[in-house]
């Protein structure tokens, strides 16, 4: 059985629309979930968009209209509960679901790929393993 890691509640994301928190893959690098309203409950997805890995959510929650997800860059949206995109640049395509559980209106990670980071985007957090983003360019700054 994989172990859960205590994230928000139910209400919280109904409230706020979104929660954005920071994972660890397998591989040990980070990566940025969103939490949205479902229905009754929530989903957890990847925050990025299928189509050029624009961020749904930078920090000011996500986008949202009719219980889809709309990509801020081309306006793809992705429905709440399935993560289906039916139009745009992403139409056909669904976002990455990581694992998560509700009991008790209390959201649970438990994706047995990913471990609990932090709270916030990959920016936000004081991993120690973070220095943000590296650059290959051979221009200074």
């Amino acid at each position: 059985m994989s172990t859960r890691t205590r994230l928000t509640t139910v209400e919280t994301v109904h409230e706020e629309q979104s929660w954005l928190f920071t994972i660890r893959d397998q591989y040990g690098d980070p990566d940025e979930v969103v939490l949205v309203p479902c229905e009754d409950s929530v989903e957890a997805w990847i925050n990025r968009c299928t189509h050029e890995a624009q961020r749904f959510d930078t920090g000011r929650g996500v986008a949202m209209r009719d219980d889809q997800l709309i990509c801020p860059k081309h306006g793809s949206m992705f429905d709440a509960c399935s993560g289906y995109c039916g139009n745009g640049e992403a139409a056909d395509t669904t976002l990455p679901s990581v694992g998560i559980s509700v009991e008790d209106d209390v959201v649970y990670l438990t994706d047995d790929d990913a471990t609990f980071a932090h709270a916030g985007g990959i920016d936000d957090g004081n991993d120690e393993d973070d220095d943000g983003p590296t650059s290959t360019s051979h221009i200074g700054f």
